[in-house]
């Protein structure tokens, strides 16, 4: 830590520009909040709609998450782990949800549900515009996030043990179950929640390849479209401020576990 008498102006100025960032977030924060009433948004988050929405989107997102977490650990691992031809190809590869457009990601859901392999799917489990569907396009991007999150972990977890038992007796398979896996459960952890946040907030995948049929397909995201695209700004800022509550609880949750995302 550098002594207070010994800071420099360049670390004022980052000071400074941090704050600025951080105090644009909270005045943006700010403003919504005082936009509507305690009794505005209690009346808007108790009604029929955003009730089912919100129950929705809890049930959705901690499934997604679920799928989530179950494909990033091995998938993190692999790549932690193992250096194979074309490693660079399939890490860049597994990154292409995060920076394609969400829309885009649920076009091309829409568009493989059509095809023979997808409709095949699609006889076997409905999934276009059903909460099947508002899973599956969850899942497709927080997939990605808890992959990089768990890469991360596994990347800053000593493969000596697993070396050490592997001298001992044990296989690949042993030592990854009983001795990486305890290791890394607070990544782990922190993976889900990721993968739980990200869901949370999806809206485009959501829009295109499930609706935002209400009482059926509705989420909280969709809630918030839904409002906006009617006039109902008050319903639309109950709304954004419970997501915004629910996410910062998932954040703290996460920063808890000391894991870095």
């Amino acid at each position: 830590m550098i002594p207070a008498h010994r800071v420099s102006p360049f670390w004022i100025i980052l000071g400074l520009v941090a704050t600025g960032y951080l105090g644009f977030w909270f005045a943006m924060l700010a403003a919504t909040a005082a936009y509507t009433s305690p009794g505005e948004v209690m009346e808007v988050l108790l009604s029929r709609e955003i009730r089912y929405a919100t129950l929705l989107s809890l049930f959705t997102c901690t499934v997604s998450a679920l799928l989530s977490a179950a494909v990033a650990v091995p998938v993190g691992y692999l790549m932690s782990r193992r250096r194979f031809p074309g490693h660079a190809f399939v890490d860049a590869a597994l990154d292409i949800p995060i920076v394609l457009p969400p829309m885009v990601v649920g076009i091309c859901l829409l568009i493989f549900f059509q095809t023979r392999a997808g409709g095949l799917l699609e006889q076997a489990i409905p999934l276009t515009y059903t909460v099947g569907g508002v899973i599956v396009a969850q899942f497709v991007i927080a997939a990605a996030f808890a992959i990089r999150t768990m890469r991360n972990v596994f990347d800053h977890l000593s493969p000596r043990p697993e070396q050490v038992a592997l001298t001992l007796g044990a296989t690949p398979a042993q030592a990854f179950r009983h001795v990486t896996l305890p290791a890394a459960r607070g990544g782990i952890f922190a993976a889900a929640s990721v993968a739980w946040a990200r869901s949370l907030g999806e809206f485009g995948p959501i829009l295109v390849f499930a609706g935002a049929t209400r009482m059926k397909t509705e989420v909280l995201p969709t809630s918030v479209w839904l409002a906006w695209s009617v006039g109902e700004l008050e319903q639309g800022v109950a709304v954004s401020l419970l997501m915004i509550a629910i996410s910062m609880i998932v954040l703290v949750a996460v920063k808890m576990t000391g894991e870095r995302v």
